[in-house]
């Protein structure tokens, strides 16, 4: 795979394969197609200091998710339920669709 693309999408069921969070599970929140990290919902989570905004609030120790590189995630098929590499098919119809390399079932991106 070529620097800047991947194969996963916004609300992608994935888990974590290398890093402190190996082996959690989480949906993917943002993509940054460019450098080609991930937003992953409970993952890699940072804690940020705040300054207070003005006098009536106070400043805060904020927590949220930091990006993690996408080579770091593998995507859980819905069909199979375990972690599987992706791959392009084809339909009759013409339309490229995202396919499980191990039970070959489609895989479409959950809605909201």
């Amino acid at each position: 795979m070529r620097q800047g693309q991947t194969c996963l999408l916004v609300n992608d069921q994935v888990e974590v394969i290398a890093g402190k969070d190996k082996g959690r599970v989480g949906k993917i929140l943002k993509i940054d197609k460019q450098s080609s990290r991930v937003i992953v919902e409970r993952i890699n989570m940072i804690k940020r200091h705040t300054k207070p905004a003005d006098a009536s609030q106070p400043g805060q120790i904020v927590e949220k998710e930091a990006s993690i590189h996408a080579s770091n995630l593998m995507l859980i098929c819905p069909e199979c339920a375990k972690t599987v590499r992706i791959g392009k098919k084809i339909l009759e119809d013409g339309s490229k669709v995202r396919a499980c390399k191990s039970c070959g079932a489609t895989i479409e991106t959950a809605k909201k």
